[in-house]
C-alpha cells in the first residue's frame, strides 16, 4: 500500500470514524465535543517555540508525566502542546497540568487536518508516546523539518503482524522518524524487521518506571487507612466488562473469611461507573461511590472509585492489588503503579501489552499470575491472611521497581539535541 491509497481509504472511512465518535458520545457526551480539533482547527498559535507531545489516552498521559514535568522545568520559554485522542486523556492532561500546557485533540491523519494543525502550532519537535505510526503526519513533519521521536515504543506480536501486511507503507513511514526509544529488545527487533535502521532504534526501557508519587499522596493514604480502621484493602484497578462480576463473586467469598476486608474497584472507563455500581448492589455488598463524598463506614464492603485521577491514591492505601484487563483478552494494564508503593500484584493471564514488565515482575516475586476465578480467590486470601508473605511480595515488587530507574535520563539525552534553548 502506498500513502496515496492509505489517504484515499482514510477519506472513505472518515464518516465511519465520525459516526463512531457520535455513537460513543451516547455514554460519554465529550466524544461529540470539540470535533473541529480533530480536523486541525485548534486554538490560537503560541507565538513561542513549541514542543508537541502526543499521548493517546490516560495510560500514555500518565506515563509521560515525568518527561513533561522535566521539559517544563528545562525549557520554561517553550510552549508545551499535548494532544490526546480520548476525552479521558484530555481530562487527565487538564488535571495534571492545568494552564501550564496547551491541549487539543490529535488531528486526523489527513493531509488537510495535519497541515492546519502544524501551521497553527508550528512545533519545534514532536514526541509521540508508545506506538502511533501516522503516514501523513510523519511525512508532513519531515517536509517541515520537524524532528520526530517515538518514545516508550512497543509492538505486540499482533501489531507487528498487522504492520507487516502493509510493509511498504510502514517502512516509508518509519524512515521519517529521527529516533525510536524502544521499551525492550524484542520491540527494537520488531521495528528493525519493519524497516527501521539500527541507528534509528535504541533500547531505553519503559518510561513508566519513572513514575513519581505526587507530593503528599502517601500522607493522604496513611490518613485514609487510619480513618478506615486499618482494614485490609484489596484494590482492583482498571477493570473491564467481564472482570467486575468475577471480582465481586470472589470478594463475597473472601468476606466470609476476612469479614472486615474492603474492596476498592476502579473501572477503566468512566461510562461504566453506573453499570459497575449496579453490579455491586446486586451482589448484596454495602457500596459507597467515591463521587458521593460519603465516608467509608465499618459496614462498607466496597468503595467504587468513580473519580478520575485517583488510582495512585488507591494503590497507596492497598494491601493487595489486582490489575485489570488481564482476566479477559484485553492485554492488561500497568502493574508498576502498584509496585512503586510496595504492593504485591495479582494478574490474569492476558498481559500481552506489558510483556516487558509482567514476566520479570513474576520472576522477582512481586506478582503472581492466576488462571481462573478459584486461583484468584486463593491468592488474594493467601496474602490477606499471611502478613509476612504479603510484606515479602510487596518488598520484592518495590525492589524490582527501584532497579529499573534511569530511563528518563537516557531519553532526555536523545531529546535535548533537537530543542533550541530560548534566550
Amino acid at each position: 500500500m502506498t500513502r496515496f491509497f492509505y489517504t484515499l481509504a482514510f477519506y472513505l472511512l472518515l464518516p465511519v470514524f465520525v459516526l463512531r465518535l457520535l455513537w460513543r458520545s451516547r455514554s460519554n457526551p465529550a466524544y461529540r465535543q470539540r470535533l473541529a480539533e480533530r480536523f486541525g482547527f485548534v486554538g490560537a498559535p503560541t507565538n513561542q517555540a513549541c514542543i508537541w507531545v502526543h499521548s493517546v489516552s490516560v495510560g500514555e498521559t500518565i506515563a509521560a508525566r515525568p518527561l513533561v514535568e522535566r521539559l517544563l522545568h528545562e525549557y520554561p520559554r517553550h510552549t508545551l502542546w499535548i494532544t490526546t485522542t480520548t476525552p479521558t486523556g484530555s481530562d487527565t492532561v487538564k488535571r495534571l497540568y492545568g494552564e501550564r500546557v496547551r491541549h487539543s485533540y490529535f488531528p486526523y491523519d489527513l493531509p488537510g487536518s495535519v497541515a492546519r494543525f502544524l501551521q497553527r502550532v508550528q512545533p519545534e519537535l514532536l514526541i509521540v508516546m508508545e506506538t502511533e505510526i501516522w503516514p501523513n503526519l510523519y511525512a508532513a513533519c519531515q517536509q517541515r523539518h520537524v524532528p520526530l521521536l517515538l518514545l516508550n515504543a512497543r509492538l505486540s506480536e499482533r501489531s507487528f503482524s498487522r504492520y507487516r501486511k502493509i510493509a511498504g507503507l510502514t517502512r516509508q513511514t518509519l524512515a521519517y522518524i529521527n529516533w525510536i526509544g524502544a521499551r525492550s529488545q524484542q520491540d527494537a527487533d520488531y521495528f528493525q524487521q519493519l524497516g527501521a535502521t539500527q541507528e534509528q532504534v535504541s533500547v531505553c526501557g519503559n518510561l513508566k518506571f519513572a513514575l513519581q508519587s505526587p507530593e503528599g499522596l502517601q500522607a493522604t493514604a496513611h490518613d485514609l487507612k487510619q480513618q478506615w480502621g486499618n482494614r485490609p484493602v484489596v484494590v482492583a484497578g482498571s477493570t473491564h466488562a467481564g472482570e467486575d462480576e468475577i471480582l465481586l463473586r470472589v470478594f463475597v467469598r473472601i468476606r466470609q473469611q476476612v469479614p472486615n476486608a474492603l474492596l476498592i474497584i476502579v473501572p477503566r472507563h468512566p461510562e461504566r461507573f453506573d453499570t459497575v455500581s449496579k453490579l455491586c448492589d446486586d451482589a448484596g455488598l454495602a457500596t459507597i461511590r467515591r463521587s458521593s463524598g460519603k465516608p467509608v463506614l465499618p459496614e462498607t464492603a466496597i468503595l467504587l472509585g468513580d473519580s478520575m485521577g485517583e488510582l495512585l491514591l488507591w494503590y497507596a492505601v492497598a494491601d493487595v492489588a489486582f490489575i485489570g484487563g488481564s482476566l479477559i483478552p484485553h492485554g492488561g494494564h500497568n502493574p508498576l503503579e502498584a509496585a512503586a508503593f510496595g504492593i504485591p500484584v495479582v494478574s490474569g493471564i492476558h498481559t500481552a501489552n506489558f510483556t516487558d514488565i509482567f514476566p520479570p515482575l513474576y520472576a522477582a516475586g512481586g506478582a503472581v499470575q492466576i488462571g481462573d476465578e478459584v486461583a484468584l480467590q486463593t491468592q488474594l486470601l493467601a496474602w490477606l491472611q499471611d502478613p509476612a508473605a504479603r510484606a515479602q511480595a510487596g518488598a520484592n515488587a518495590a525492589a524490582f521497581f527501584a532497579q529499573q530507574q534511569g530511563v528518563l535520563a537516557l531519553i532526555l539525552q536523545h531529546i535535548r539535541p533537537h530543542i533550541r534553548q530560548s534566550p
